[in-house]
């Protein structure tokens, strides 16, 4: 049976997707069939930014530190910064331009800037390595690179094709971002004309094959993406609205982003929708509970956003009720999973403000589903329901045919805003995109008789720790390579702040040796921290083996999984 605010939702998207509303869809044909699309959203990113910032103007958009700037501010520095691309580096539309940097200031007006010169914006993960930096900027055939001091070092001695622009951080865009203006033009620099078919964005994504892809989108998706999360945030609204629970008018939406711009969580749902919202965003350099509950009290934050641990580690902090996080409202998770008992015990330490959980993915530009609010506390372990009015969330089995209500299958999104595919990959672009268009996510779930989506495992070997994509044979691939190693094999183990983490079991060849230490040191020359095993077992005789001589892994996990949880 539907509850209070589903029906309510049911009674907001009708409104807001009438004819004639700002949400109402027409149909485009996509993927070989007619899709929604929402009429009146800008064409393309360029046009979305001027847009909203004209709108909003004045109002503060980014604090970054001591920098604060308006919407205003940070689309004539785009602006300027364009032109110097367009006119002083000859970018030419659909050049990838990597950016590899944390998120600053300079880093959003960088983003901005290559899309408003018809640059393809390619965003490098922050916490990669030389060797990984390397291999992306490689394999979606860079021509330039926008990188900070940290990873500007880290390329250093691994070849690759692009030119490296340095940029800085904390200091004027002028000066931060001197190396994209040293060549001539400006403001007045024309610039290309795009149309939602002009290639936008590529993210990076690691799944079961081992090295990230790169997933790229048009200017359409990345746009359609952002206004189904718009319609989202206008429904919430007109419900609060309605019950007299909504901010005061003068209150300014302001979000806390400790979460990594490159990411799909932090471009779309965060950074992007906050165009349209005139919504602040108070940047972090790197995450820490206590500075993230001083700004939530400064800036008065109304709604935090961030892998499940983040907000678990605020609402169990022993100094929680020092700052008063009044003006916060909302703390959403997204990423990884949510471990149940900890949506309870937010809300309890938190009673002013709900829990909420979405589920997208870097395929499908962050689109997917959303549990909210008190449809949350009452289905802790779902994802939610599909995004409206876009989404068309299914169960499909391994032939691609729909599945009853109620049986596991594979999850599946099809809608405007997924992804065209994986860079210079078509095998794993035929694996993803069925030719009905439908996304297959490699998470396993069912749809319960509201509708709401429930994750049960993973069909890709992955590893989600905190946010990021692990992938088992990457790591396995880079523990390989160390010469002592005669077998190995990586799997995840349950960790309650991060989700999950990875762990390996090792086999060393005869007459050889390598301590875990040793190994972990060896790792962390070639892969992000992030993906070195926080723990390992050696073994002294060969691992198990499945009929297809594969390592049995899940006896693995499993064996090695009660050892993690009894120690």
């Amino acid at each position: 049976m539907k509850t209070e605010l589903d029906l309510a939702m049911d009674s907001a998207f009708n409104a807001l997707t009438a004819e004639g509303a700002m949400f109402h869809t027409v149909p485009i044909h996509r993927f070989g069939r007619d899709l929604p699309m929402i009429a009146a959203a800008p064409p393309h990113l360029p046009a979305y930014f001027a847009y909203f910032c004209a709108t909003h103007g004045d109002k503060t958009f980014i604090v970054d530190g001591d920098i604060r700037l308006s919407f205003a501010d940070i689309y004539k520095a785009a602006r300027h910064v364009a032109g110097g691309l367009v006119e002083g580096l000859a970018l030419n539309k659909g050049d990838r331009v990597g950016i590899a940097a944390r998120n600053s200031s300079n880093w959003v007006i960088a983003y901005m800037a290559v899309l408003m010169a018809g640059g393809c914006a390619t965003l490098l993960n922050g916490w990669w390595q030389g060797e990984e930096l390397a291999a992306g900027i490689d394999l979606v055939e860079c021509r330039y690179v926008i990188a900070d001091a940290a990873r500007a070092a880290r390329l250093e001695g691994h070849a690759h094709g692009a030119q490296v622009l340095p940029m800085q951080h904390d200091c004027a865009y002028t000066e931060g971002l001197a190396a994209l203006l040293a060549g001539g033009g400006g403001m007045t620099t024309i610039l290309p004309e795009l149309t939602g078919d002009d290639l936008a964005t590529v993210l990076f994504t690691s799944g079961s094959t081992g090295m990230a892809k790169g997933a790229y989108s048009d200017h359409r998706a990345v746009v359609q993406g952002t206004m189904n999360y718009v319609a989202q945030s206008a429904a919430m609204l007109a419900i609060l609205t309605a019950r007299g629970e909504a901010p005061a008018p003068d209150v300014q939406p302001t979000t806390l982003v400790n979460v990594p711009l490159f990411h799909v969580t932090g471009e779309v749902p965060v950074f992007l929708q906050s165009f349209a919202l005139g919504r602040k965003l108070v940047l972090m350099p790197k995450w820490d509970a206590v500075e993230a509950m001083r700004l939530i009290e400064r800036e008065k934050v109304t709604y935090f956003v961030g892998v499940p641990l983040m907000s678990f580690e605020i609402a169990t902090h022993p100094d929680r009720d020092k700052y008063d996080l009044s003006t916060c409202v909302s703390f959403a998770a997204g990423g990884a999973p949510r471990p149940v008992e900890h949506v309870d015990r937010i809300r309890k330490a938190l009673p002013h403000a709900f829990p909420l959980l979405g589920y997208g993915l870097t395929e499908t530009n962050g689109v997917g589903c959303g549990n909210l609010n008190e449809n949350y506390l009452a289905k802790p372990g779902s994802t939610g329901t599909a995004s409206r009015p876009l989404v068309d969330l299914a169960i499909l089995d391994d032939a691609g045919n729909p599945l009853p209500q109620g049986e596991v299958g594979e999850v599946s999104i099809r809608s405007i805003a997924n992804f065209l595919g994986y860079w210079n990959n078509e095998k794993a672009t035929r694996e993803a995109i069925m030719p009905d268009g439908y996304f297959r996510t490699g998470d396993l779930g069912y749809l319960d008789a509201e509708g709401y989506l429930f994750i049960v495992d993973r069909k890709k070997d992955i590893i989600i720790r905190g946010g990021e994509n692990i992938s088992c044979i990457e790591v396995e691939s880079a523990i390989y390579a160390h010469p002592a190693i005669a077998e190995a094999s990586v799997f995840g183990l349950p960790d309650e702040k991060l989700g999950e983490v990875p762990a390996a079991v090792y086999l060393v060849k005869e007459g050889q040796s390598v301590t875990p230490d040793e190994l972990t040191a060896f790792l962390k020359e070639h892969i992000a921290p992030f993906k070195v095993p926080v723990r390992f077992w050696q073994v002294d005789e060969a691992l198990p083996r499945l009929g297809t001589e594969k390592v049995d892994k899940r006896t693995l996990r499993d064996r090695y999984t009660r050892e993690w949880l009894a120690a």
